[in-house]
């Protein structure tokens, strides 16, 4: 699906598939995170099943006041023990499958919202 973005400071999402998504028109073919505030990097996450809360603790510093989990082609919720720190830190936590995620961090990020999106994209 292509994406028509708002004017925003940050990277715009401006596309996905089943196993890719386009930042600012770069397509990435493996697990990403996206910050409303500029950052954009590679979430070194190959699959939902080797998640832990390491990689959740990547998210901590992004001065985000809410972090968007895009868990995949499918919803599936982290452990709340790998949220943890973000909770401590009173940042948000919302969890949905991963194209989801990118329409929402394109709609909060185009309302000036401290948003992170760490999309998950289990390569095929």
């Amino acid at each position: 699906m292509k994406l028509q973005p708002d004017s925003t400071q940050g990277p715009t999402i401006t596309g996905y598939g089943s196993d890719w998504v386009a930042i600012n028109g770069e397509t990435k073919h493996s697990s990403t995170v996206v910050c409303s505030t500029g950052q954009t990097f590679a979430w070194n996450c190959d699959g939902f099943d080797k998640l832990g809360p390491a990689d959740f603790e990547k998210l901590l510093d992004l001065g985000a006041e809410l972090v968007i989990f895009g868990s995949g082609s499918t919803l599936r919720f982290p452990h709340p023990q790998w949220l943890q720190g973000l909770y401590d830190k009173r940042i948000g936590v919302e969890t949905m499958d991963t194209h989801a995620a990118c329409r929402t961090y394109n709609f909060l990020a185009g309302e000036g919202r401290k948003v992170v999106a760490a999309l998950l994209i289990a390569p095929t």
